[in-house]
Formats: structure tokens, C-alpha cells, sequence
């Protein structure tokens, strides 16, 4: 049976009066926490990377049973981008576009779907690069000015000027209380975006593609994947999950349908708020 949010916390506050019980276990606990974490540094979680320190966010508008997901869509304007907004209308939920200097201009049907993007009232814009570093990131990383050039000219083309961005190719996070990197070379540069005055944002959640750039699985496996970082803590702000997929996926029935039945069912729950990344806890804030 599919534990409750409410049953989460019940189990937590068992588990807390055994640790109580015993001061040895409690010793034994904290030498295999210290261990986890050394070896949790050295790895790469693919499907969600964890932050070292997940956030408690005490927000008066969330009713404590709820949680909050931030649905993304990266590299519009593209094929899939006009499917994903019927699909948003359709559900009357809002989204963020993280769009692609290049793409928004790389076509008649591109500059066309720019302009239904910037009309929509469910859609927010936000930076994801020029260029989509070539797609060649090992070597786009390495020149961090080049990197901050990229956004730079992607912000004033686009005039994306609140300058929240996702980089390319890179699950990154540069907050004032998240800060995550999920390949080390890429570092430097994540750093120099942050103090260029960007707000880098990841994701804690990613619909995969299959080999023909369609949607990998199905809602129902998604939906447990969702259920999954709550239940366990794996989001990088407690209570609020930023979700990734991309427009060109949108193009057959099939993951149309899927996405579709996906946001669907999280409405139906009704433990789910949804939110514009803008509203991203912190994300206001004033850098470090």
C-alpha cells in the first residue's frame, strides 16, 4: 500500500522514539551517516541528485499535506512546443520555458512559436543559453567567460532580464542555499554565472527521451518517481520539486497522451500545488 504524506510523518516520529532508546544505536547511526555522506560526494546520482543540505521552507500559502511542482520545458522553441501549450491549456496548469537564443530564431515556425510563448499567461521564459553550448559541453564548461557571453547574449536577444537560467547538458544549481554541481569541471563556470548575477536552476526530476526523442515509459512510472523524492527527502528544497522534460518530445500522440495523463493525475490527487520557477523559494533573494 502506497504510504500518505501524513503516514510519513508519523513513521518519522516512531523512528525518532526508538533512536531515543537506545544512545549506542544512536553513536552507530551517526559513524554510517558520516560514511553515506563521504561516499554519497563521490557519486553522481543520475535521475535525482541529492544537495548536501535540503532546506526546510516554511511557506504560509502550502497547506502542510501539500507539495509544490515546478514543471519545466527546455530547448524552445521547438517541434512539440505548440503540443506542450495545448496541453497546459488543456490542464490550466503553468509551466516555464527555459528557451534557446538559437532556436527562437532558427526558423519562420520558430519565431512563430516565440511569440505564442511570450503571449501565453501560463508560460514564464527563462535563459537556457544561446547556443546550447554547440552541444559539445566538456569544452563549453572549460571557458567560463565564454559561458557567461552565452547567457549574456541569449538574456538581451531574448530580453529574458529577471536572468534566471539553466545551463545545457548540466544539472546545476547556483542559489543562496543550494549549491550543486553535478559534473566538477563544470564548476568554475557555474560559479562565475552565479556572480555574473544568474540564478541557476536544475532540476530534481527528468523525463527521459528514448532513442527516437519521444517520452520514455509511461505517467504511472513517473508518478511513483515523484511520490519516491517526497517520500524521501531527495528534492533540493523540502516540499517543492522542479520537474524537466523537453518541447521535442512533444511530437507523437503517444507522449502527448502520456504528459497529458501525467499532469492529470497529479491534479487529481490533489496533494500538488503548481508553480512558475519565478515563485522558487529563494530564488528572489539577493546572491551571495
Amino acid at each position: 500500500m502506497t504510504k500518505t504524506f501524513a503516514e510519513k510523518s508519523l513513521n518519522r516520529a516512531f523512528l525518532g522514539m526508538l533512536a531515543l532508546v537506545s544512545a549506542t544505536s544512536i553513536v552507530c547511526n551517526s559513524c554510517n551517516q558520516k560514511k553515506d555522506k563521504k561516499e554519497s560526494d563521490k557519486v553522481i546520482h543520475k535521475d535525482h541528485p541529492v544537495a548536501k543540505i535540503v532546506p526546510k521552507i516554511q511557506d504560509e500559502n502550502i497547506p502542510p499535506e501539500k507539495r509544490v511542482i515546478y514543471l519545466t520545458f527546455d530547448d524552445g522553441p521547438n517541434r512539440g512546443t505548440e503540443n506542450l501549450l495545448k496541453i497546459l491549456h488543456k490542464r490550466n496548469v503553468c509551466a516555464t520555458a527555459f528557451l534557446v537564443g538559437k532556436h527562437a530564431y532558427g526558423s519562420k515556425k520558430q519565431e512563430e512559436d516565440l511569440q505564442l510563448l511570450r503571449k501565453d499567461r501560463l508560460i514564464e521564459l527563462a535563459n537556457h543559453s544561446f547556443t546550447h553550448a554547440h552541444n559539445k559541453y566538456t569544452d563549453f564548461y572549460k571557458n567560463p567567460v565564454e559561458v557567461i557571453h552565452d547567457f549574456d547574449t541569449a538574456k538581451d536577444s531574448l530580453k529574458l532580464y529577471d536572468k534566471i537560467a539553466r545551463t545545457p547538458g548540466r544539472n546545476i544549481w547556483r542559489l543562496n542555499n543550494i549549491t550543486v554541481t553535478d559534473l566538477k569541471s563544470s564548476n568554475e563556470a557555474a560559479n562565475s554565472l552565479k556572480k555574473a548575477g544568474y540564478k541557476v536552476i536544475g532540476w530534481d526530476l527528468e523525463w527521459k527521451p528514448t532513442n527516437k526523442m519521444a517520452l520514455k515509459g509511461n505517467h504511472e512510472a513517473m508518478l511513483k518517481k515523484v511520490d519516491s523524492i517526497f517520500f524521501n527527502d531527495l528534492e533540493k528544497t523540502s516540499r517543492h520539486l522542479v520537474f524537466l522534460t523537453h518541447d521535442q518530445y512533444l511530437r507523437d500522440a503517444d507522449s502527448i497522451n502520456e504528459l497529458d495523463l501525467f499532469i492529470e493525475k497529479l491534479q487529481k490527487s490533489n496533494r500538488f500545488i503548481f508553480r512558475k520557477i519565478s515563485e522558487y523559494p529563494g530564488i528572489n533573494e539577493i546572491l551571495n
